[in-house]
């Protein structure tokens, strides 16, 4: 093999490894071989023969002996098909990396229970993996287990995954518990346009954080014995930034108090979380949180990330696009009340299923049954708004949901500063979309949608809505460079396919 292949191998190898939770020690012992072997072949150092390179994939469950296996992944979609059946909503990729970040604050085992197997997660574990924390899938592969180091390795980080993920900011919660100083990359994530992190440095100088941007890190110091001596006013509602002062506060022992902070469900997973750890978490789902936090905590805990809204929008804005009477279960319905109402303005039908209570015992579920008819375009404008408004990442499957309907609709993304731009992506697949300023399209409809050859935006829920419209083009759609995809959503081709749909996957050789 040239040293290229090699390399890719050792990638592959690698990023198996992390996904299963092992160290290069596990990984050793099971296939006869040293740890330095391992390191050695991660690198590209090593020579392999197939029967080794079995001997890998077997103990990984991955498939190493493929032409292009490291190459982007694309799906090709045969559109046009009507859906049918039953499908479940995941849990929630958000409660998924603020759980994770939060098993930093416990020095006991922590357990996630039906983890989200996303590329988001496989980035925070690569992160974790690197710092010392072992991470291991469980219980068949759908529980992920977390055991801290006794002390953290921030000196060994994998920069490559730290920059590839946002949620890195989310480190700065905990660690501030651990170090006088640090230095965490810059973040990453969905391209979307500046997003400051000015309001997570202004709220975490309540816990003597100050941070410095340089050379493409964050150097953080903390001062001693610096706490909240008053409430902390976020300057934005954000979600990231409220689960940080939530991190923060988990470990001071003093009672801190958050104003405007966000209800939104990751949010209040968190709080869930946090609870399971013996942190008394006042005010859930409301703007006002109360904290008292344990200055050590060291308990073996079990939590239950609840379903992903987001997901349950993505799958209901599929039923529509394709015309298809659909079943989504375990929606998380406080979380969908807004678009529900707004979508029965355009003439939306469905049904719900008695309320039952997902696996944290907290969160609401129902089963819900799009019922396929005609839609109008709504006399509004579609916007979003902090939680209970209508959610910000759910305000794309509007667009696309809008160009199913009989007239003109606006979309006001006033969030983000481009993201509307990637909807008019649509128009590669036959939608009307005409962009009026960075933050704002008209959308015209119904729509003839044809099939196209598009690479994938790089924002994760703009390339959701490029897939979805995909599937209603009668003939051969190709989504090329479907990463971004698959860092929030788990096996959606497998299970649209389950429903009827026809999307494969595929890499170039």
């Amino acid at each position: 093999m040239t040293d290229g292949y090699l390399r890719r191998i050792g990638t592959l190898v690698r990023e198996a490894r992390v996904r299963r939770g092992f160290t290069t020690q596990d990984l050793a012992e099971r296939v006869g071989m040293t740890g330095t072997d391992i390191e050695q072949i991660e690198a590209g150092d090593h020579d392999l023969s197939l029967d080794v390179l079995a001997a890998l994939g077997k103990e990984l469950e991955a498939e190493f002996v493929s032409m292009g296996h490291s190459g982007p992944q694309h799906l090709r979609i045969e559109g046009g098909r009507r859906l049918a059946g039953s499908i479940e909503v995941r849990t929630s990729k958000n409660a998924a990396v603020a759980t994770l970040c939060a098993s930093l604050l416990n020095k006991g085992t922590t357990t996630l229970r039906n983890l989200a197997k996303i590329e988001e997660v496989n980035r925070i574990l690569e992160v974790l993996s690197s710092i010392g924390v072992r991470t291991e899938w469980v219980d068949g592969g759908n529980d992920l287990r977390i055991t801290p180091p006794a002390t953290i390795d921030l000196a060994s980080m994998d920069e490559a995954a730290a920059k590839r993920t946002r949620t890195i900011i989310m480190f700065l919660g905990p660690l501030l518990h651990e170090f006088d100083d640090f230095s965490l990359p810059y973040a990453g994530g969905c391209d979307l346009g500046t997003r400051t992190v000015e309001p997570h440095l202004i709220a975490l100088r309540h816990f003597g954080l100050a941070v410095e941007a340089t050379q493409g890190a964050y150097q953080a110091e903390v001062s001693p014995d610096t706490w909240p001596r008053r409430a902390i006013v976020l300057t934005e509602r954000g979600d990231t930034v409220t689960e940080n002062v939530l991190m923060a506060a988990a470990r001071y022992e003093g009672e801190t108090v958050i104003r405007n902070a966000s209800p939104n469900y990751m949010v209040q997973d968190l709080c869930f979380f946090l609870q399971e750890l013996g942190v008394e978490v006042d005010g859930i789902g409301t703007t006002t949180l109360t904290v008292r936090g344990v200055r050590e905590i060291d308990r073996d805990v079990e939590y239950s990330p609840s379903e992903d809204p987001i997901e349950a929008m993505s799958l209901l804005a599929a039923g529509v696009v394709t015309k298809s009477e659909i079943t989504i279960k375990r929606v998380p319905i406080e979380f969908m009340e807004i678009e529900l109402a707004t979508l029965e303005t355009m003439g939306m039908r469905y049904t719900l299923s008695e309320e039952y209570l997902s696996g944290n015992g907290k969160t609401r579920l129902v089963d819900l049954t799009h019922v396929p008819g005609p839609l109008t375009a709504p006399r509004d404008k579609i916007h979003p708004l902090p939680f209970p408004g209508l959610n910000i990442d759910n305000l794309p499957f509007f667009a696309l949901i809008a160009a199913t309907a009989e007239g003109t609709t606006m979309i006001h993304d006033w969030v983000y500063e481009n993201r509307a731009i990637y909807l008019t992506e649509l128009t590669r697949v036959g939608g009307n979309v005409q962009l009026l300023d960075p933050h704002r399209v008209m959308i015209s409809g119904p729509t003839r949608w044809r099939p196209a050859e598009v690479v994938c935006p790089p924002a994760l829920r703009p390339a959701v809505v490029v897939l979805l419209a995909m599937l209603a083009a009668p003939g051969t759609s190709v989504l090329r460079n479907v990463y971004v995809i698959n860092r929030g959503y788990e096996d959606l081709a497998e299970r649209l396919t389950a429903l009827g749909a026809g999307v494969s996957t595929f890499r170039d050789i």
